[in-house]
């Protein structure tokens, strides 16, 4: 799998760290209470479908040939709202369905010129179902990749359009 830098994504290297603990995700969690001794206690997890819109998205991004997220218009809509708030939205062309157990997601996204479709959309899958698994618990079932653009380096922006003609 290709990622932007050369380092492992974050959520990795800090898995590493715990060396595999997992986050739970099931009825019963585990509290320490004493030396080496553990007491469940009742009590249930519950993950909102935007925390995985979010994972999945950041996972998304960080894949090569990867250019931006979301239809055109989503694109145009995301634009302003991100100049608004200053800040990017990591679910922009990303819908979830999360269950108990089990996560599907759809990715709309816009390649790059030159990309190998294909691979880039097998290398998406592979982010996006690492990230969601390691750091949900849940399985992930299906991810549907709709490769919704290419951008071509040079040709202006849906952004710089909205900017109008004089400057």
């Amino acid at each position: 799998m290709r990622v932007h830098s050369d380092k492992e994504p974050a959520f990795r290297q800090r898995a590493v760290e715990r060396e595999g603990a997992c986050p739970m995700t099931t009825a019963e969690n585990s509290v320490k209470t004493g030396p080496g001794r553990h007491k469940d206690t009742a009590g249930k997890t519950t993950i909102a479908d935007s925390v995985v819109a979010t994972i999945a998205g950041i996972a998304t991004r960080e894949v090569e040939g990867v250019h931006a997220m979301g239809g055109g218009a989503t694109r145009a809509v995301g634009a302003v709202r991100d100049r608004v708030s200053r800040s990017d939205d990591h679910t922009r062309g990303v819908k979830v369905e999360v269950g108990e157990e089990q996560a599907a997601i759809d990715l709309d996204v816009v390649v790059g010129y030159g990309t190998h479709i294909a691979e880039t959309a097998s290398d998406i899958r592979g982010s996006v179902t690492s990230a969601v698994e390691l750091m949900t618990g849940l399985e992930v079932v299906e991810i549907n990749v709709n490769v919704r653009d290419v951008h071509v380096p040079g040709e202006e922006s849906d952004e710089d359009e909205d900017s109008g003609r004089v400057r």
